[in-house]
């Protein structure tokens, strides 16, 4: 890619023009990408602060998503504990990493599983607008999956944007309790579906959305119209919750549709009331999961196209995400000279 754009900036009177004809090194340009990466990443982000005056950056609904892209490491110098029991040389350097892996070409890329079974790579997060499509906030991650990714991601939103009352939409991996309440807390509207992970529903029996919480009660009714009342309250995975049964469970006709217990318990996060009030916004607005799947999904596709379909070129999460940065500041640059023209842009960037 280097050696590409050494040739075309003698070639290309393109980029001529604006390098003021440059005869730019293959090495210069390396070098230029490897030593100003948190400069390249602020360029980034004040290009989003120079689309509010233009009015490009304005939408109060953001789209929040994450992608796997491939990293330079292959598979087979990726190490996880399963290729360990086959590899124990290496076991030492395996298990002094955080997370049990080693990666022997990037050493901070992971090994994540997508649609295709598998990748060694980063995770990719952006924040979309849904009015201009642009990708107003970024960042590229080494966690494998997005559960802890809506609230920062949201936040960055909003200060890319400065809009207040923003709404951030996500897929139902963003799902977790903590990072709802932390947005809501924090003045976003997060509008997240949540997980169908009931074995009980997949099993043909009643699921917890059958079970009507009575709030001036304190109480559940159930679908035999009987109130399951608070017993206890316990701390499980960090969270504070409330458990609810019946006493009619044992003689209760419905028992084979319920349980297969003796009792059908319930239990009710402490701030359970968040969830409700997000699932009330989501079945208001049905069509909000199409606008995010509209939004978001079209920037990754083309950025995999503009790579070729193929990995990062640069080794290690600080240079990948200057990377990341350069591909997210030319994808901006052409949406938004594609919506007011190169001469409008080049105008607002000299002001």
């Amino acid at each position: 890619m280097k050696r590409f754009v050494e040739g075309e900036a003698q070639r290309n009177v393109e980029l001529m023009w604006p390098t003021g004809r440059l005869r730019l090194d293959f090495k210069t340009i390396a070098n230029f990408r490897k030593d100003n990466g948190r400069a390249i990443r602020n360029a980034c982000r004040q290009f989003i602060v120079l689309c509010r005056p233009l009015n490009l950056s304005t939408a109060a609904i953001v789209a929040i998503d994450g992608s796997k892209f491939k990293a330079v490491n292959n598979r087979d110098k990726n190490f996880t504990p399963a290729k360990m029991q086959r590899l124990r040389m290496l076991e030492a350097q395996m298990l002094a990493s955080p997370d049990h892996q080693l990666s022997l070409t990037d050493p901070d890329a992971r090994s994540m599983k997508n649609r295709d079974g598998g990748i060694v790579g980063y995770n990719v997060q952006t924040a979309v607008d849904t009015k201009n499509h642009l990708i107003v906030a970024h960042e590229v991650v080494t966690a494998g999956i997005d559960r802890e990714q809506l609230a920062p991601m949201a936040e960055q939103a909003r200060a890319a944007t400065g809009i207040d009352d923003l709404t951030v939409v996500a897929d139902r991996g963003y799902f977790k309790s903590e990072q709802i309440r932390t947005c809501d807390e924090a003045g976003i509207t997060p509008l997240v579906p949540k997980s169908m992970t009931s074995n009980s529903k997949a099993e043909g029996r009643f699921d917890k959305q059958d079970f009507i919480y009575i709030a001036s009660d304190d109480e559940y009714r159930c679908p035999a119209e009987q109130r399951a009342i608070k017993r206890f309250t316990t701390i499980e995975s960090g969270l504070t919750l409330h458990k609810y049964w019946s006493s009619a469970c044992p003689r209760c006709a419905l028992k084979a549709q319920c349980t297969t217990g003796d009792y059908r318990r319930i239990a009710r996060w402490e701030h359970e009331a968040v969830l409700e009030a997000m699932q009330l916004r989501l079945d208001r607005q049905p069509e909000m999961m199409r606008v995010r799947r509209q939004t978001v999904e079209h920037p990754f596709g083309t950025i995999k196209s503009w790579m070729g379909w193929t990995h990062f070129l640069m080794k290690t999460l600080p240079r990948v995400r200057t990377e990341m940065s350069l591909h997210v500041l030319a994808y901006n640059l052409k949406r938004v000279m594609r919506i007011l023209g190169i001469g409008a842009m080049l105008a607002a960037i000299r002001v």
